[in-house]
């Protein structure tokens, strides 16, 4: 006996999460080769997610602001990328028709956000401390991204997401978001434990100097 329902999992499901994995072995390796054997696990951490975090930027999303802007739709469109796209509508329909919220958004994150992520990358790199404050800015706008992608569609009643299937909804919605939740939420924490830090340290060393 056949079904008729849709598939769950499809050729395109594992493409895109094969891309999904390539880019964070890039990423990865980009680590490796870039920074010092010695260096912390937090500053290597930080080196691959935002190395991971740019290049989802520049090229699924970047994709998705080209099929999206100037008259195009993703359900319109053809080629790899509209594909792709179009899987992902399965779960969320408002990346199929060009949702203004969504475009406005996308385009902060892909001319923003984006280039951001290289700017703290290369401050890794040099062990600039004053990524930190890069960091935090990054992370706040990557959680008001998330905020303002979501908070919108749950005050309507989500009519444009499908939780049908654990595909959908555990991977294309949850895990695929949440993680950009939580990890600048650790960011954050991270870097303010940097700032603070040198900040008390400095101002008792001022203290110190007056005293004597």
């Amino acid at each position: 006996m056949t079904s008729n329902g849709p598939e769950i999992f499809t050729a395109t499901s594992a493409y895109s999460l094969a891309g999904v994995a390539a880019i964070a072995f890039i990423a990865t390796t980009g680590a490796k080769v870039l920074l010092p054997k010695n260096a912390r696990w937090q500053d290597s951490f930080t080196f691959i997610w935002l190395a991971f975090d740019a290049l989802i930027h520049f090229s699924f999303e970047g994709s998705f602001l080209y099929l999206s802007t100037f008259g195009r739709t993703v359900n319109s469109s053809v080629g790899p990328f509209a594909e792709l796209w179009k899987e992902y509508t399965r779960a969320d329909a408002r990346w199929g028709v060009s949702d203004p919220t969504v475009v406005s958004l996308e385009i902060l994150t892909v001319l923003g956000a984006a280039p951001m992520c290289c700017y703290i990358i290369r401050q890794i790199v040099k062990n600039d401390p004053a990524r930190h404050y890069w960091i935090i800015v990054l992370s706040t706008a990557e959680l008001y991204g998330g905020w303002m992608t979501f908070c919108p569609e749950w005050l309507t009643g989500s009519p444009s997401l499908d939780t049908s299937n654990p595909l959908y909804l555990w991977v294309y919605l949850v895990f695929m978001n949440v993680i950009w939740v939580v990890i600048p939420l650790w960011l954050m924490w991270d870097s303010y434990g940097h700032i603070a830090g040198s900040l008390r340290r400095a101002s008792q060393a001022v203290t110190k100097t007056k005293k004597n």
